[in-house]
């Protein structure tokens, strides 16, 4: 019999130690120490082996296939991998419980199926029968999607060497487990070395695989933090899921621009693609004309979206003034009051201030600062900001207004929605070529305030 030793692995960061630690050293968790085991006759490897037939050769000689990456028959999902899933690549995908990730890739794997790719569904956590009830809510059937409920790895890598699919979905990485290690399935060294065998079979069968991965209750992706580094691609699920809108955000991508999003709205037969997420954030905008009302225009990767920014400031009973922001940095939000109350003269001091960004979006760029500053100020003189007219622009601390990237799509986006007027920062150069749309610089906070207001 092998002989069996024993080591304690931090389930936060996979810092593993011969004894136990109440704190770990290596990310300062308390009591994330668990104990697991390790057969000394088959120690795992952390080394993606490739066969030794790819000799060294001159980058100019490397050639790359036209079909080198896949469409998957939903352009928002396409849009957010770089172009489709690139052949020999490991995807993973994470969200809360209950967002949408089996449903978004049972739909791929449908649309793939029916274009005559031979794809393979792995479920750790469901019977083929409740996969089927799914798959007949979203209208998916085709000869070519296998149904797999299997957590073994062993078993999963065997059924993948013999069929060799085009496309591999594994749900969920946290559920399979492989016998080589000692511990629990979900736990640090079974992430790892179950990701790490699927790396290895990927590149070396040149087999395109998707995984799901799980999030903490702090939203990060549940195992240690080298599951990221180990894949190509990762991709974030975000939004409520008790609301209809999803965001898809690539985080990390080998093949593309990370910052990428789609939008996705939720109904009864599975995920519907939003090919304008401009008008879905927009389209109860010009219903009511209040103050504390402003459009910013925000980029996301290649992709610029016009979200509106509401701000409510009142009069708090309270000795110390509450401060909410949803959907923006809240330090960020505190930041602009401060320039609001040195550089404009406005005393925010007892005021209780809330900033929302409408449509369940999350802006973390700076490029939204100046629209939450006019916000906040037209809220707070009961103004009105002019409905016709999109604001961008990063604020100093002084009060200057900095330039921002990719000017021209921005002004072009807003242009395209039907805004007559633009404000962005005076050091921003623009395209002479652009027409139909007055666009207003500005180099201080305060003249953007009065560019805003309606007449």
């Amino acid at each position: 019999m092998a002989k069996v030793k024993s080591k304690y692995v931090c389930q936060k960061c996979g810092y593993e130690t011969a004894g136990y630690l109440g704190r770990c050293p290596e990310c300062g968790s308390w009591g994330s120490f668990i104990e697991e085991g390790i057969s000394a006759d088959n120690p795992q490897s952390m080394l993606v082996t490739i066969p030794d037939n790819y000799p060294p050769q001159k980058l100019s000689d490397v050639e790359i296939n036209s079909e080198i990456r896949t469409k998957t028959g939903i352009s928002e999902f396409d849009r957010v991998l770089g172009g489709g899933i690139v052949r020999g690549s490991l995807v993973l995908l994470a969200g809360d419980p209950g967002i949408g990730k089996s449903t978004l890739l049972l739909q791929t794997a449908g649309e793939l199926a029916q274009n005559g790719k031979k794809v393979l569904y792995i479920s750790a956590e469901e019977s083929s029968g409740q996969v089927k009830l799914r798959a007949e809510r979203l209208d998916v059937k085709s000869d070519n999607l296998f149904i797999y409920p299997q957590a073994n790895f062993e078993l999963i890598k065997k059924h993948i060497s013999e069929m060799s699919p085009d496309l591999v979905i594994v749900d969920s990485i946290q559920a399979i487990y492989t016998s080589t290690i000692q511990g629990t399935a979900g736990s640090v060294s079974q992430i790892r070395e179950c990701c790490n065998s699927l790396m290895e079979i990927s590149k070396s069968k040149n087999i395109s695989i998707i995984v799901i991965g799980h999030v903490t209750k702090e939203g990060n992706i549940a195992g240690p933090k080298v599951l990221e580094h180990m894949v190509d691609t990762v991709i974030q699920f975000e939004g409520d899921k008790y609301k209809t809108y999803r965001i898809l955000r690539s985080i990390k991508n080998r093949f593309g621009n990370t910052s990428e999003v789609g939008i996705f709205e939720m109904g009864a037969k599975g995920l519907a693609e939003v090919i304008n997420p401009s008008e879905l954030f927009l389209k109860e905008y010009n219903q009511t004309k209040t103050s504390g009302s402003t459009i910013i225009v925000t980029s996301e990767g290649t992709r610029p979206l016009l979200v509106e920014i509401q701000a409510l400031v009142g009069t708090t009973p309270y000795p110390a003034p509450r401060r909410v922001a949803n959907g923006v940095d809240t330090g960020r939000v505190l930041q602009i009051l401060a320039v609001l109350e040195k550089r404009v003269g406005l005393n925010l001091s007892k005021q209780d201030v809330y900033v929302n960004v409408i449509g369940g979006m999350d802006v973390t760029e700076p490029a939204a600062d100046l629209g939450i500053a006019l916000a906040i100020a037209t809220c707070v003189r009961d103004v009105v900001a002019d409905s016709h007219t999109a604001i961008i622009g990063e604020i100093g601390l002084s009060g200057e207004i900095r330039a921002v990237n990719q000017i021209d799509k921005r002004i072009k986006e807003a242009q395209k929605l039907g805004f007559k007027k633009i404000i962005i920062p005076d050091s921003n150069d623009v395209d002479k070529d652009i027409k139909g749309i007055e666009i207003i610089k500005v180099k201080r906070i305060i003249d953007a305030l009065t560019k805003a207001i309606t007449d």
